[in-house]
């Protein structure tokens, strides 16, 4: 089934390359033309862009967790709603690191072809991670 495939390979993502750091596995995972619809500020929108945004939040969250709460499949697109957490121990948002933990949710929307990730979008609530960043 390639709803079922996808979502496995947009898992391994998460659990390999975002909460445990390999980045190798992007370049593994993500198409050399893939692109990102919603980078942060600074951040390029491709795969290498990506690979920056992961060490980016391993920096800020070094003992950052990401929980998947769920995912659903439909054709070529995954949705995966999960919940980033860490201790704000370097930069992030233009804010240096506070010691506090902090905990965010995202959903992710990403298209696949070919086995490969090439389209990624992203929803979140900037206001309440920088509340929460907020000394």
């Amino acid at each position: 089934m390639p709803t079922e495939a996808n979502k496995a390979i947009v898992l391994r993502l998460v659990t390999e390359a975002q909460s445990a750091g390999n980045l190798d596995v992007v370049d593994e995972l993500l198409a050399e033309d893939f692109i990102d619809y919603t980078p942060p500020p600074g951040i390029p929108p491709t795969r290498a862009g990506f690979k920056m945004l992961f060490g980016y939040l391993r920096a800020a969250f070094p003992d950052l967790r990401v929980t998947v709460h769920e995912q659903i499949a439909e054709g070529d697109r995954v949705m995966t709603r999960k919940t980033l957490q860490g201790t704000h121990r370097g930069e992030f948002m233009g804010r240096p690191g506070t010691g506090r933990l902090v905990s965010f949710e995202v959903i992710d929307i990403i298209t696949l072809r070919n086995s490969k990730i090439c389209e990624h979008r992203l929803l979140l609530d900037r206001l309440a991670i920088q509340e929460q960043l907020a000394v």
